[in-house]
């Protein structure tokens, strides 16, 4: 990291770079540019020149006056804009700068096309090109589609007068470099939706944010009420066995259809095909029959957990909050880590070889970076997820619940900071090594493509394939060991043991949880997103719909945000169930059944099937 912020500049990832290698609005090259922090094109190959501000012209082209190498050019008193409106850098005392005459640029003062075809402007190829109505994105002057269809009728020669496209002629003039091509497409469009989504701004902040937060409580509570959850989890069984019933129907009906067609169309080895087919389909649903029929009392338990987990977020609504704080903490982790990141990238080339200072190459720091980021990122995580664990068990191990509320949050965030944040980083020192691992057998298989191996590309696929499931697989072990610190209070390891361990004797149930749970999330997620989709379409038809250029945007964006709400809720759910269960293990397996913590349906379930 020293080595980045020492030997790096993030400005040369920011700023555009003139013809002369100069860093336009900072000292960095030959020239000060700091008070010349725009880029204007003057052509295609070889970049442009900086300039105070970029050109705003009203009549959209100055085609007497030309910004070149050498500064502002005007070879006659008919120009449109005056020196003072275009202000560029000066380049006079650098090598090898090439500057206008009559002769060069513009042979006959009263004739814009002589100055097209001039060896300066050599139809935008050359070292100086027209003053054009310019907008700025990312420090660059990016000429406006109107300005080039100007531009078109002014120096339009007999090559060019058969087409008929003025905007594509207008392309053909003006050479368009990369930032061009992609704005030229675009601008309209963003510009458009930029103005709906501040035309909207209220609906978005109010629909969008609140009233997913809002429908989200609501989802909570409406698990709560009797059948509700019954009716979703043994409706979602039925569905998932009639699918597999019905497709097998459908495959033997097809079968025999080909079998009895006259004149035949299919071939006896294909009408074999679907009749297998359909005997599969028929075996796969008999067996879900039998599998959920042997499942039937966890998959009450897991409707159990899923009910009390409503209750204790209920009971603790800023628990739901908390992912923002986690986003906050990534973001100004993302803040440090991208100014770093920036100034590594400015020192060349992540690659073997290049730049070195002392023993520690740019390729390396690259590396070490990659590894930072895995390493914190899957830090913060695992403290939400400590977090989250210790406010719901604390919420299941009293007997007062009254006595639970948001400080209950509050308290579970400081003793996890204070008491457990070696559990999280040793935890998520375990998955940030393994991303790394696939990291480099990324950059590996990359190579491999490069050298068109394919030995080499099945093998590291195979790995790549490991590696995931042995990400997956610790994800999933570390959620629950993080739970185990959360009830206990115990070190990683020896929560990861007991985690292991557990999952080992209630494979069922956890099994039966992970459908429930499953099932519960993605409707949930699908309920708040279509439902604030909907009333934000109502509303915003009805009382500014007239006003913007398409509903759609605004929609769009209510719903991104509508899903990512519900993620988060669905996310507290997911880790609030998983720490119910265990809880509801520890509390069976400590207590008698008249002692136990468990209330609600998992004390009915306790006393059904205790």
């Amino acid at each position: 990291m020293w080595l980045s912020m020492t030997e790096g500049d993030y400005r040369l990832i920011l700023y555009p770079l003139d013809y002369q290698g100069n860093l336009c609005g900072t000292d960095y090259g030959k020239v000060d540019m700091t008070e010349f922090p725009y880029l204007y094109y003057v052509n295609d190959f070889a970049g442009g020149v900086c300039v105070k501000e970029c050109p705003a012209i009203e009549e959209k082209v100055d085609p007497y006056t030309l910004l070149t190498y050498g500064g502002l050019y005007q070879p006659s008193d008919r120009s449109i804009v005056t020196s003072d409106q275009i202000s560029i850098a000066d380049y006079s005392n650098t090598n090898n700068t090439l500057v206008c005459t009559q002769e060069l640029c513009y042979p006959d003062p009263s004739d814009p096309k002589t100055a097209y075809t001039s060896y300066g402007v050599n139809k935008g190829q050359g070292f100086a090109w027209f003053a054009l109505d310019t907008y700025e994105v990312l420090w660059r002057c990016v000429v406006r589609d109107d300005a080039k269809e100007a531009l078109y009728e002014i120096v339009k020669t007999n090559e060019t007068e058969n087409s008929t496209s003025p905007t594509d002629l207008a392309n053909q003039i003006i050479p368009e470099n990369q930032v061009t091509q992609a704005v030229k497409g675009g601008y309209n469009f963003w510009s458009n939706l930029y103005g709906d989504l501040w035309m909207a701004r209220y609906y978005i902040l109010g629909l969008g944010f609140g009233a997913s937060l809002i429908l989200g409580f609501l989802y909570s509570f409406a698990l709560r009420i009797p059948g509700v959850l019954a009716f979703m989890v043994w409706a979602s069984i039925f569905l998932t066995v009639a699918i597999f019933f019905i497709a097998g129907w459908y495959a033997s009906e097809m079968a025999s259809q080909w079998a009895t067609a006259d004149p035949p169309t299919y071939t006896q080895q294909e009408i074999n095909a679907a009749t297998y087919a359909s005997y599969a389909l028929y075996a796969v649903g008999g067996l879900l029959v039998l599998l959920f029929l042997f499942m039937r009392k966890r998959i009450q338990l897991a409707m159990g957990c899923v009910k009390e987990t409503s209750k204790a977020i209920i009971t603790m609504p800023i628990i739901i909050l908390f992912p923002v704080i986690q986003a906050l903490g990534f973001m100004v982790f993302m803040i440090i880590w991208s100014v770093y990141a920036a100034n590594l990238a400015s020192m060349g080339e992540f690659s073997t070889n290049s730049f070195q200072a002392g023993p520690i190459s740019v390729s390396q720091c690259a590396w070490y970076l990659l590894f930072c980021f895995f390493w914190t990122g899957q830090f913060i995580l695992a403290m939400g997820e400590i977090v989250f664990a210790m406010a719901v068990s604390k919420w299941y191990f009293s007997r007062d619940k009254d006595e639970i509320g948001n400080l209950t949050v509050v308290s579970s965030i400081t003793t996890s900071i204070w008491y457990h944040s070696g559990t999280a980083a040793f935890g998520s020192l375990i998955i940030a090594i393994i991303q790394m691992i696939r990291s480099f057998l990324a950059y590996l298989q990359r190579k491999a493509e490069e050298m068109d191996s394919s030995l080499a590309k099945a093998v590291l696929c195979c790995f790549q394939c490991c590696f995931w499931c042995l990400e997956k697989c610790m994800k999933f072990l570390n959620k629950n060991a993080y739970i185990q610190t959360a009830i206990f209070g115990t070190a990683f390891c020896t929560s990861a043991r007991e985690a292991f361990f557990l999952i080992l004797r209630n494979a069922v149930r956890i099994a039966a949880i992970t459908y429930v749970s499953g099932g519960v999330m993605f409707v949930g997620k699908v309920f708040i997103t279509t439902i604030t989709t909907g009333m934000a379409y109502i509303a915003i038809s009805q009382q500014i719909g007239d006003e913007l250029y398409s509903i759609i945007g605004p929609l769009v964006f209510i719903a991104a945000i509508a899903w990512f709400i519900a993620g988060m809720f669905m996310g507290v759910y997911d880790m609030g169930i998983a720490t119910i269960l265990q809880c509801f293990v520890a509390d069976e397996e400590m207590f008698d059944e008249d002692q136990m913590y468990a209330e609600g349906d998992l004390k009915s379930w306790v006393d059904s099937h205790g």
